[in-house]
């Protein structure tokens, strides 16, 4: 039965698992809502512009798949609440959380303005952490559920030209780890999921700071680097179903790892970094991602 909001069926089945899963639009979000449908789960794909979830309510229309289109701004605390109203109305309970939604902001350190790293934060950490905050409680009542929080490999080691965007992966790593030890007595699992270079259109939507825009910036030169370096990546990349794919594996499991990095890329860096000092695996990434010195301007 399809509605006029594009939810191929209309009412979650008492019995039926619930998922959520926010930055629904495109790319790892979308693939893991259709993986996810696919699998049974009533799954609530949520996006800040609705407008940008029409394919999504096409593809699942024309596969019959239990999936409905919300509306959510993960940095909004108001859009959170109105959200969760809805999904308590519809449905009563979620089992599955995966907090998806982030952006790359690319510039060296110096070329950031505080405003830019603010932003960063607010959407790629602090719209995790409000999200989580709101389902954990509905999750504790029913003891049990699933948090998914997409990382990146970057959350294990740094690049140049991604500070900001790099430590907001970092600190989605400890902040995992630390609610895996919080939420094991109530049920709850924690999963991290690390993928290398992706194909999705993350790239395409990068937001590059306004000082790294300038000619006369002392590091274009090596943001020049990092692009082609990603560039060449993106031609061996994982593709978002593969990484959809592991988030189902990592849910399906009984009793799932806290980390899963998806490809070969990221699982090669990561294989380096557990055998070389900090020093040998900096050399390693300095030749590995072409050159990254700063010009001496």
């Amino acid at each position: 039965m399809k509605n006029q909001n594009g939810t191929a069926r209309k009412n979650v089945d008492g019995k039926q698992k619930v998922a959520v899963v926010t930055g629904s639009s495109s790319g790892i979000g979308y693939a893991t809502v259709l993986h996810l449908a696919r699998a049974g789960y009533f799954t609530f794909a949520t996006t800040r512009n609705p407008a940008n979830g029409i394919d999504l309510i096409k593809a699942a229309e024309n596969e019959d798949l239990p999936v409905k289109v919300e509306q959510l701004d993960v940095t909004d605390p108001d859009s959170i609440e109105d959200f969760m109203s809805r999904i308590s109305e519809a449905a009563g309970r979620i089992d599955i959380l995966v907090n998806n939604a982030g952006y790359v902001l690319l510039g060296s350190l110096e070329d950031l303005s505080i405003k830019e790293i603010q932003d960063q934060f607010d959407t790629n950490l602090l719209g995790t952490i409000r999200v989580t905050q709101h389902v954990l409680p509905v999750m504790r009542a029913r003891r049990g559920g699933t948090i998914v929080n997409i990382s990146s490999g970057v959350g294990r080691f740094g690049l140049p030209g991604m500070s900001a965007y790099v430590s907001t992966k970092f600190a989605m790593e400890g902040l995992s780890e630390s609610l895996a030890y919080e939420l094991s007595p109530f049920g709850i699992k924690v999963v991290l999921i690390e993928p290398g270079v992706v194909k999705t259109k993350i790239f395409k939507n990068t937001v590059v700071g306004q000082g790294a825009l300038r000619e006369d910036s002392p590091y274009s030169s090596m943001l020049g680097s990092l692009n082609a370096s990603f560039e060449s990546l993106l031609e061996n990349a994982s593709t978002p179903d593969q990484v959809a794919a592991t988030i189902l594996q990592a849910i399906s499991s009984s009793e799932p790892k806290l980390r899963y990095p998806v490809g070969q890329d990221v699982n090669s860096w990561l294989e380096k970094k557990s055998t070389m000092t900090d020093e040998q695996f900096q050399e390693f990434m300095r030749t590995s991602m072409a050159s990254v010195a700063p010009s001496q301007k």
